[in-house]
C-alpha cells in the first residue's frame, strides 16, 4: 500500500515539499522557491517572487483568467513550519515518511504544505483537462506566518504589490478534525499580548517590606486568573461553544529580580489573551488599567502584540463566494462546521483590508497534530483533499 503512494505523482512532490526543512527561527526559504518555480513551470503559471524583507520571500503563481477584470482569487498557504524536537519523533521530521498505514510523516504535514500542494496539484488536473476559470487565480506562498506574518502578508497586504493583485476573496489554512465534519473558519479572535510591569520596594530577602513588586504581581495574577477560569466555566457548560468563542488567557513569562536573598524592584509578568470576538476592546482594556491601579503605585502594562478588531467574513447569501463554497460541500456531501479560529492565521490580515477569507484545510477523520510530535497526514486524505480543491476552485472561480 505504502509503495502504491510512494509512486503517486502528488504524493511525491508533497514529499519532497515536506523534505525541505523551512523550520522556525532564521528560515532558509530558498530551497521553497526554488521548488515552487518548479512546479509553475511544470503546471504552466506564472511565477513572481516580492520580498519586501530581505530573505523573506513572497512567492505568487498565477493562472490568468479570461475575465482579468474581475476579482480574482487568491488562495494563500505559508512555507515556513515550526520547529521540532527530533527525539520525540518516531520517524525524522523532514523525511516525509510513509508508513505501511499511508501515514505520511513530517513537520508541515498538517500545517500547512499539505494545502499549499493540494492547491497546485488541484490547478494542474484542471488544467491539463483543458478547464479555463473566468477569475485569476493566485496561489501566494508566503513567509513567517509561524511567528506572526510581520515580514510576510501582514505587511504585503498594504503594498501596491497586492493591490494590482485585485483580490476579492481568499482561502487559507483551517485545521484538522478527528470527527466527519470539515470545520471551516470565517474570523478569529483577537491577539492580545500584555505585558504588566511590577514595581515596588527592593530589600533584604529575611525581612516584612511593604509595598512590594512581589505582592502587586500576585494581585495582577489573581484578577487575570479569575477571569481565566470565568471563561473556562463559560466554555465548559455550553457543549455549543468550541474553544474560538471565548476569551482565553495564560500567563506565559514572569522575569525579574536579581537573586533569592533580594526583593527585588521590578517583577514583570507576561500574559497571552485572545479575545473572543464580541469582546469590546475599550472596556476589556480600562479593566485592566483598572487592575493596575487596584494592585497599587509603580503598576504599568504595555503591548507585544495588540489586534484591531476584524470583521468577520459573511457565510450567507450575501457573500456570492461563500455561495459558491457552500453549493460545492453540499454537491460532494461535505459536512460543515464553521467557527472562528483559535489562533492566529495570514487570513486576519486580509479580512482587515476588507478581503472576505475563509479557512479551510481539508482534513477530517484527522487528529489535530499541527506544532505537535509525530505530525502525519493520511495519504488518502490528502489525495481527497485534492479532488475536493478540483470542485472547489472552478466554483468559487467562475462566481
Amino acid at each position: 500500500m505504502a509503495l502504491d503512494y510512494k509512486n503517486n505523482s502528488s504524493i511525491k512532490n508533497f514529499v519532497e515539499y515536506l523534505q525541505i526543512p523551512s523550520v522556525q527561527p532564521n528560515v532558509n526559504y530558498d530551497g521553497c522557491v526554488n521548488f515552487l518555480k518548479r512546479q509553475s513551470t511544470e503546471i504552466g503559471l506564472s511565477f513572481k517572487v516580492y520580498e519586501l524583507v530581505p530573505t523573506k520571500p513572497i512567492v505568487i503563481l498565477t493562472w490568468l483568467g479570461s475575465d482579468p477584470s474581475l476579482p480574482s482569487i487568491l488562495l494563500n498557504s505559508h512555507m515556513d513550519v515550526v520547529p521540532v524536537f527530533e527525539e520525540s519523533w518516531t520517524y525524522p521530521p523532514f523525511s516525509g515518511h510513509i508508513d505501511e498505514h499511508g501515514k505520511i510523516f513530517a513537520r508541515g504535514s498538517q500545517d500547512m504544505k499539505c494545502v499549499g500542494i493540494q492547491y497546485l496539484e488541484a490547478i494542474r488536473k484542471l488544467k491539463s483537462s483543458g478547464i479555463q476559470l473566468k477569475r485569476t487565480l493566485h496561489v501566494s506562498f508566503v513567509p513567517d506566518e509561524e511567528i506572526g506574518g510581520h515580514d510576510g502578508m501582514k505587511i504585503f497586504v498594504h503594498t501596491d504589490s497586492f493591490k494590482a493583485l485585485n483580490v476579492g476573496f481568499a482561502l487559507d489554512e483551517g485545521m484538522a478534525n478527528p470527527d466527519e465534519e470539515f470545520i471551516v473558519f470565517n474570523g478569529e479572535r483577537n491577539i492580545w499580548q500584555i505585558h504588566v510591569i511590577c514595581t515596588g520596594q527592593p530589600g533584604h530577602g529575611s525581612l516584612l517590606i511593604p509595598n512590594t513588586a512581589g505582592e502587586k504581581m500576585r494581585y495582577i495574577i489573581n484578577k487575570f486568573m479569575d477571569l481565566r477560569d470565568e471563561q473556562k466555566k463559560i466554555l465548559e457548560s455550553n457543549p455549543k461553544l468550541t474553544i474560538g468563542d471565548v476569551t482565553t488567557i495564560n500567563l506565559t513569562q514572569v522575569f525579574g529580580g536579581v537573586q533569592s536573598n533580594v526583593v527585588p524592584e521590578k517583577l514583570t509578568v507576561v500574559f497571552d489573551c485572545r479575545l473572543a470576538i464580541h469582546v469590546d476592546h475599550e472596556e476589556f482594556e480600562n479593566r485592566i488599567k483598572q487592575w493596575c491601579k487596584e494592585a497599587g503605585e509603580g503598576v504599568t502594562f504595555e503591548f507585544e502584540q495588540k489586534n484591531s478588531p476584524v470583521e468577520c467574513t459573511k457565510t450567507d447569501d450575501s457573500n456570492i463566494y461563500w455561495v459558491a463554497f457552500k453549493s460545492v460541500a453540499d454537491e460532494l456531501n461535505l459536512k460543515l462546521d464553521i467557527r472562528i479560529f483559535p489562533g492566529g492565521t495570514d487570513s486576519r490580515y486580509v479580512r482587515k483590508v476588507g478581503i472576505p477569507a475563509i479557512g479551510f484545510s481539508p482534513m477530517n477523520h484527522t487528529p489535530v497534530l499541527l506544532h505537535d510530535h509525530d505530525e502525519f497526514l493520511d495519504a488518502n486524505i490528502f489525495l481527497k483533499g485534492i479532488d475536493i480543491y478540483v470542485k472547489l476552485i472552478p466554483a468559487i472561480a467562475n462566481v
